[in-house]
């Protein structure tokens, strides 16, 4: 035979190459077998992975990404894990069809060993047979389509091995895009008990009386939330949130108590509840940013469940997902254990079953998915303390300044401002770069703690919630706009400017507007 006519064999190069893209096809196919089983839950196949990522992070990195990233730090974050993941089931199965290539295996035998294989190391990792399954089918039926292609051999590729790859290809693409499809259906909120009708009507006449009263104190501003938030920001340590039955749920008082105790989700939320509009603000966002809103929570009042806890030190609240807190047990006594949210049940990313509200402190102290609360008898650091913050106080005061619009003379401003349990007394507005003030108009004061059952008043203003502000004044030519609140106890917010770390940002909220180019 001449010697141009002989096989030529494949050079190492594109040897590796189809074995790392056949690893990536396959390691894809797993990923989303198992993410179309059991959806975004913590037994979905990346989740560990995820919080390996997020264990392993050094602390001064999550600072940096909280401040410069904010969410995207966190989705960036989970990508990884995704790709860490996708690479180490490619990487198995690879090895895998070496081992059934190198012993001479039977094609449709390595296969299958290999799709069983990744099945078991997932139900390791998630201690899920339904996740395993999903893992182990996707990556088998990508592993089928792989048959045919044999980067080890010495034969020249040929136009059918190139089919064969794309074939594979188009089987990790098909699972991917099946298994986000499924899965994104499997993750679905709890069913309400009281359905939302086209009017908006949630089937319970207090809870919808005080968003209507809500709906009527909102200003009329763009680019605006108005006083019940449309969306609510969500942060959390982990990038999957935990998926717990209420029927299974319990939470748990230990430590330093004359006996611990044990309350189902029955028994709490057979307690006489109450409806209170809440807001909630994170510590890490920036001075003018908008992670923070507001809702109606129901829920128990900390204090009916628990009347006799000591009245020394601390509380550690603790979380399904291992998050946990630390704050002063007086702090602990004005707080709320809600279940329900704006009429319908807590949702999962907000906690679902049970969630604690604290008056007054920043968002990360309201914990979600709470499970236990530990009395202590001498101060811990909760987990974000652990890594430099010291966010467990009480809230700064801020105005926000997010809406600005033209009117027929000028401009019109307006925003939302937040001082905690201290409440707003007003909002003060300069056009001209702090050298004047005048007084905004503030919206009327959410209404405050009503009983669910009867509707009665307990409270005749939120203790803890926004309100609205909004200032029009004429004016032509560009200018800088301050804005400034001034708290119940007559204090006024800070205009020292500091970052969100370690202790929340403080500062006055300012603004270049040319009124010629709204």
């Amino acid at each position: 035979m001449n010697s141009s006519s002989k096989p030529r064999a494949l050079d190492p190069w594109r040897r590796r190459s189809l074995d790392v893209l056949v690893a990536i096809a396959v390691g894809v196919g797993a990923v989303a077998g198992s993410y179309a089983a059991v959806g975004a839950r913590p037994s979905f196949l990346a989740a560990p992975v995820a919080g390996w990522v997020t264990a392993a992070t050094p602390d001064a990195v999550v600072t940096w990404a909280i401040l410069t990233l904010g969410s995207l730090g966190q989705s960036l974050g989970f990508v990884l894990a995704l790709v860490l993941t996708v690479g180490a089931v490619g990487a198995v199965a690879v090895v895998l069809r070496r081992l059934g290539r190198a012993v001479g295996g039977d094609r449709l035998a390595t296969t299958v060993a290999a799709a069983v294989t990744i099945g078991i190391l997932t139900a390791a990792l998630t201690a899920s047979p339904v996740s395993a399954l999903g893992a182990g089918l996707g990556a088998g039926i990508v592993l089928l389509a792989a048959g045919r292609i044999d980067p080890s051999s010495g034969e020249r590729a040929s136009a059918a091995d190139r089919r064969g790859f794309l074939r594979v290809v188009a089987a990790a693409v098909a699972v991917a895009g099946g298994g986000a499809l499924v899965g994104s259906r499997s993750g679905a909120e709890p069913t309400a008990d009281t359905a939302t009708d086209a009017a908006g009507s949630t089937g319970d006449s207090v809870v919808d009386d005080l968003l209507a009263a809500a709906s009527a104190r909102t200003l009329d501003l763009p680019d605006l939330d108005p006083l019940v938030s449309q969306e609510f920001y969500q942060v959390d340590i982990n990038s999957v949130d935990p998926d717990l039955s209420a029927e299974e749920w319990s939470l748990r008082v230990t430590g330093a108590v004359d006996e611990e105790r044990e309350f189902t989700y029955d028994q709490l939320t057979g307690e006489p509840a109450q409806h209170r509009f809440v807001t909630l603000q994170c510590v890490g966002d920036a001075l003018n940013g908008k992670k923070i809103d507001t809702a109606l929570w129901t829920g128990v009042p900390i204090a009916r469940v628990l009347p006799d806890l000591p009245d020394e030190c601390c509380v550690m609240l603790r979380a399904a997902d291992d998050y946990f807190e630390e704050f002063p047990m007086a702090a602990l006594r004005r707080g709320f254990l809600a279940y329900r949210m704006n009429g319908q049940p807590l949702p999962r990313g907000h906690g679902h079953p049970v969630r604690a509200l604290i008056p007054g402190h920043w968002g990360e102290i309201n914990v979600k998915w709470l499970t236990e609360i530990e009395v202590l008898e001498e101060p811990a650091d909760g987990y974000w303390e652990q890594r430099g913050w010291h966010g467990t106080g009480p809230v700064n005061t801020v105005a926000k300044l997010h809406s600005v619009s033209k009117t027929d003379t000028g401009v019109r401003v307006g925003g939302h401002a937040y001082a905690g349990t201290r409440g707003i007394d007003r909002v003060e507005v300069s056009t001209d770069g702090g050298q004047s003030w005048s007084a905004a108009t503030l919206s009327d004061p959410l209404p405050g703690a009503v009983d669910a059952r009867t509707g009665e008043s307990l409270r005749e203003t939120a203790e803890d919630a926004w309100r609205m502000w909004e200032h029009a004044y004429d004016a032509t030519e560009p200018h800088e706009v301050v804005v400034r609140a001034v708290d119940g106890t007559g204090d006024v917010q800070s205009a020292e400017e500091r970052r969100a770390f370690p202790r929340g940002p403080s500062g006055w909220v300012s603004r270049e507007i040319d009124p010629r180019r709204l």
